[in-house]
């Protein structure tokens, strides 16, 4: 095997491993059921609370796909960087950085936040769809950071402006 082989494997790992978690997340947000999700996005002030529910839960899914299969990388990698944004302001960001505190806090949201940025810019590799599509030369530097970045910050902020309304202290 190859110095590149290697990194390929390391990308693939690193898309796998973020891909799987988007995945699980977003089917544990659907299953057992939606209506406890969409309860508990509403008690956080996103309205409609069942539609952001499905909302989150479909990109996460999505996301965590695309990743696994290194399909348009960088738009998945903006669906992890959008949620994790969102998660960010509406729950964790007032609970301190580490993940075990009460409230949980924000360490978790934000590595898998910077790991999104990073693969939307480092690319998926060769093993990979976007490979044997030919779009990692499109789709990789700086044009890869800059879709996840926007569309994961900019998305997650405009979703933020016109649904979260949280209760006034």
């Amino acid at each position: 095997m190859s110095d590149a082989d290697a990194i390929d494997f390391a990308l693939l790992l690193l898309r796998g491993g973020v891909g799987a978690v988007m995945l699980a997340h977003g089917i544990n947000h659907i299953r057992p059921n939606i209506d406890g999700t969409a309860s508990w996005f509403g008690s956080m002030g996103m309205r409609p609370a069942k539609l952001h529910a499905w909302l989150a839960s479909v990109t996460e899914i999505g996301a965590g796909i695309a990743l696994f299969l290194g399909l348009l990388t960088p738009f998945a990698a903006a669906g992890v960087v959008g949620v994790m944004f969102v998660a960010w302001a509406i729950n964790h960001r007032g609970n301190g950085f580490f993940i075990f505190r009460p409230g949980e806090g924000w360490e978790y949201v934000m590595t898998l936040g910077i790991v999104g940025l990073a693969i939307g810019a480092i690319g998926p590799g060769t093993w990979s769809l976007d490979e044997a599509l030919d779009l990692n030369d499109d789709l990789v530097g700086w044009t890869g950071l800059l879709i996840a970045a926007i569309g994961g910050i900019g998305g997650g902020a405009a979703l933020l402006a016109g649904f979260w309304r949280p209760e006034k202290s």
